[in-house]
């Protein structure tokens, strides 16, 4: 595996840690602290088990790169928006719909989880796509020289 691999690894990560946090503790924890009072069963009586999120995350983080590097086309920025917004439908929409359709949550709550992800997954492509640069070298033979 290569350096940007590595990198980029490391960079999605941050980015996507600092996503969450905007997201579930800035923009949903009103939410979710209403969710606690009207819906006490809810969660977990002894509280979230929070590290498992940054466990898995990791390993997120690492396959949304190594997926990236193996179709990498070298076509700039808008590359990894699409990157980005075609993970976000795969892993996204069925995953808070399919919370909306087991737990006791409003439809607006599953919906931000997807609108909101969304966005998050399309800003990690879009740095992914800077870290690896703009265009990717083509193989094959040499231009010849005058």
């Amino acid at each position: 595996m290569n350096k940007k691999i590595w990198i980029g690894f490391i960079v999605v990560y941050i980015v996507l840690q600092l996503c969450d946090y905007l997201i579930h503790v800035v923009v949903l924890g009103p939410t979710y602290d209403w969710l606690m009072r009207t819906a006490p069963g809810l969660y977990r009586p002894e509280g979230m088990k929070v590290y498992i999120f940054f466990i898995t995350s990791i390993f997120f983080s690492f396959f949304f790169v190594y997926i990236f590097s193996k179709g990498y086309e070298g076509k700039g920025v808008v590359e990894g928006i699409r990157y980005g917004f075609y993970i976000a439908l795969m892993v996204l929409l069925p995953a808070a719909y399919a919370e909306y359709a087991m737990h006791p949550i409003p439809y607006s709550v599953g919906l931000k989880w997807f609108l909101l992800g969304t966005v998050e997954y399309v800003i990690a492509g879009a740095v992914l796509a800077m870290l690896f640069g703009g265009s990717k070298k083509q193989s094959g033979p040499a231009a010849p020289t005058p």
